[in-house]
């Protein structure tokens, strides 16, 4: 299979593990689509094409790669993932699952046995994502809980309406006789085929280095080359935008960004490290962020999606900066002529614009520990629980001492042109007596402190009436008030 090119650069060949084997194609356009390649150039039509945004998961495929002497399965919208991510991993599609001699799955009988397909066309990304689920938990003897279920797949959406029998296909599949994977022959086959610098051409365009100094020198080489991660975003650039890049950079190869590090002071997290693994180290540390971690996007984006694009991407309704700005989060910025720390909210000089010069990078966000009487609360407002956009953002994170605010640590999202401190109401709240009334002057200098726009997820005056509204639930919750939010909503208490 072969592509015209457009520019003098050359592609390097893309190669993966399918169906056990090794597949290997030529000039594949750097700006190409998982989703694009799977359909429109392998005529592999089982994925299907729904939002081209990764918001639906009828496109969802699951990959595996290489951790710990096993493999790792996640689930992924092939629509935003471009298709050169994949060089050197394993992939798996709809079209794979069943055995050779016709015989379903367990995620596909599990769909058949309890009714899971209504109109069709979602199933397909439904099934992937529980051929992901049964990979990472029943193949670990681990039980699918109805919760489990609910949190995995909150990126596929049925318009059918139809997520009861869906769910229970979810806890079925345990119960039906065991596929099994070869894991010992498909890390043999990855082995083979990994991404190496060696060879790695400066006029490639399409370049996945796997260390950090081989990332530096590429991208002072080549400082207008687009750099990617997760492409949860630049991979909407491709398909509503239909935007072609020369070059491209992909730093989630690089092994020392790919690391969540402990220190005395702080955890440290590569750029590369996805969101899923990303939040399941702050959770450890502040369990109180579970469900906030839940709500950000569906599984397949968090899978994706890196902590460091979240934060270079810079937009004032990215989720993950107003939770690191109440913990007072720092940044490294990088090139191959230094590197300089700075504040997150620092980054950020304008609407998705920032300090960066054009060979510098986002390389790692530092976070400190949780701090003994820590009190962090963070609120996500949008028009859906599951897998949305915030309207607005708002993160908490106060000490009280003897009744006394000590320290206020406040983040904002939705309400300005880029993520922001709430500067003026951190200092209204330093140093005042926890009290109904300083939370109420707090709350007016809250809503005042920021001039949000009005667009399609809300209003100007509705997000600066939220602002205060859920300054007044954090004082709320602080005072044991707890039946006043989805989190602790169960239908039993209802009943």
């Amino acid at each position: 299979m072969t592509h015209p090119l457009t520019d003098s650069h050359a592609v390097k060949p893309l190669r993966f593990i399918r169906r056990g084997q090794v597949v290997s194609l030529n000039n594949v356009p750097p700006s190409r689509t998982l989703l694009a390649l799977l359909r429109e150039d392998l005529q592999l039509t089982g994925t299907k094409e729904g939002c081209g945004e990764g918001d639906c998961g009828a496109c969802t495929v699951v990959v595996g790669e290489a951790e710990g002497g096993r493999i790792r399965f996640r689930a992924v919208n092939s629509c935003i993932k471009l298709a050169h991510s994949v060089d050197g991993l394993a992939l798996w599609i709809p079209e794979d699952l069943a055995a050779e001699d016709g015989t379903l799955h367990p995620a596909q009988e599990a769909m058949l046995q309890c009714h899971g397909s209504q109109c069709g066309f979602c199933t397909s990304g439904f099934v992937m994502s529980l051929f992901s689920m049964y990979q990472n938990h029943v193949c670990q003897g681990q039980p699918i809980t109805r919760e489990l279920a609910q949190q995995e797949l909150s990126g596929n959406l049925c318009r059918c309406t139809g997520y009861r029998p869906i769910l229970e296909a979810a806890q079925r599949m345990g119960d039906l006789p065991r596929a099994r994977l070869d894991h010992a022959d498909l890390l043999q086959k990855m082995a083979r085929i990994a991404t190496t610098d060696i060879g790695l051409e400066p006029d490639s365009s399409y370049q996945s280095p796997t260390t950090l100094d081989a990332l530096l020198r590429a991208r002072a080489a080549q400082p207008d080359a687009q750099l990617v991660a997760g492409c949860t975003d630049v991979g909407l650039w491709v398909t509503k935008q239909h935007r072609e890049f020369a070059q491209v950079l992909d730093l989630t190869r690089v092994a020392e960004l790919r690391r969540i590090a402990r220190g005395a002071q702080q955890l440290s997290i590569g750029a590369a490290v996805t969101l899923s693994d990303a939040f399941a180290a702050l959770v450890a540390e502040r369990p109180v962020l579970q469900h906030f971690a839940a709500r950000f996007a569906g599984l397949p984006v968090r899978n994706a999606g890196t902590l460091g694009g979240n934060v270079a991407n810079g937009s004032p309704i990215g989720d993950s900066m107003p939770l690191l700005i109440a913990l007072h989060a720092q940044v490294v910025l990088m090139s191959a002529r230094g590197q300089r720390e700075m504040p997150l909210e620092a980054l950020y000089t304008g609407y998705r614009q920032n300090v960066m010069a054009a060979d510098e990078l986002l390389a790692f966000v530092k976070v400190p520990h949780a701090a003994a009487g820590e009190m962090l609360k963070v609120y996500k407002i949008s028009k859906r629980y599951d897998d949305d956009i915030s309207a607005v953002c708002l993160a908490i994170n106060l000490q009280i001492d003897g009744g006394i605010v000590t320290r206020a640590s406040i983040g904002a999202g939705g309400v300005a042109a880029t993520p922001a401190r709430a500067v003026r109401t951190e200092a209204a709240l330093r140093g005042q007596p926890w009290t109904e009334a300083t939370v109420k002057n707090a709350m007016a200098v809250l809503r005042a402190e920021f001039s949000p726009l009005t667009d399609m997820r809300a209003s100007s005056a509705y997000r600066t009436e939220v602002l205060g509204n859920l300054l007044q639930r954090y004082w709320l919750e602080s005072q044991g008030l707890q039946q006043i939010n989805l989190e602790s909503f169960t239908l039993e208490d209802a009943a």
